[in-house]
Formats: C-alpha cells, sequence, structure tokens
C-alpha cells in the first residue's frame, strides 16, 4: 500500500511563495494530484500530473484558480511529487492533500491513496 507524506506548508504573506512536498513510498501509481480544503468547504482540486510507463509526463492539469501560479512537478528517484506555489492569496489559506490512484481525474472520490495534509496559511 503506497504512504503519502506531505510537508513544506505553514505561514506566508500575501504574495509570498512555498513549496510542498507529497513524499511517496512507492512509485506505483501513474496519477498525483494536489487537492485543498479550506474550513467549512469542500476538498477542491488544485492539480494534477499523470505520467507514462517511460516515466515522461503525459498530463498537467490546473484548476482555473491556480494556474499561472502554482507548478505541479516530480522527482521520480525520490518518489517525491511537489507543488510551487506563488503569489500566495489568503484566499489559498487551506489544508493541501496529496493523491494518487492507478488512473485520478479531478473529483477527490476517484483517489484511494490519501497523505495527513499540510496546512497553508497566507495572511494579508
Amino acid at each position: 500500500q503506497v504512504q503519502l507524506v506531505e510537508s513544506g506548508g505553514g505561514l506566508v504573506q500575501a504574495g509570498g511563495s512555498l513549496r510542498l512536498s507529497c513524499a511517496a513510498s512507492a512509485h506505483t501509481f501513474s496519477d498525483y494530484a494536489w487537492f485543498r480544503q479550506a474550513p467549512g468547504k469542500e476538498r477542491e482540486f488544485v492539480a494534477r500530473t499523470r505520467w507514462n510507463d517511460g516515466g515522461s509526463i503525459s498530463s498537467l492539469e490546473y484548476s482555473d484558480s491556480v494556474k499561472g501560479r502554482f507548478t505541479i512537478s516530480r522527482d521520480s528517484a525520490k518518489n517525491t511529487v511537489y507543488l510551487q506555489m506563488n503569489s500566495l492569496q489568503p484566499e489559498d489559506t487551506a489544508v493541501y492533500f496529496c493523491a494518487t490512484d492507478v488512473v485520478g481525474g479531478r473529483t477527490a472520490s476517484e483517489y484511494d491513496y490519501w497523505g495527513q495534509g499540510t496546512q497553508v496559511t497566507v495572511s494579508s
């Protein structure tokens, strides 16, 4: 069973940057995604990456709210997926979760494996 551990969250001022990491215990799936959940709100899709058997990225997707500011990437040698977050705004404040599965998508129900989450707080 794959275990995911997120890190890199914290408190940052508006306009600042953070890089989240998601370390996987083993690379067995092709789809990795980041979701976030603010207090009182549903978990929402942030970004997703999928790569093929050859190890190259076959797709990248972002929500409209983060497109152009966030970048999802991976280091296959470290079994780690990253989320670089730039130009952070107070509305980005949430707990950020990493997820993976054989085939994922843009909804949380499509993923069976989740990390514990890392808090990101953006002050105005």
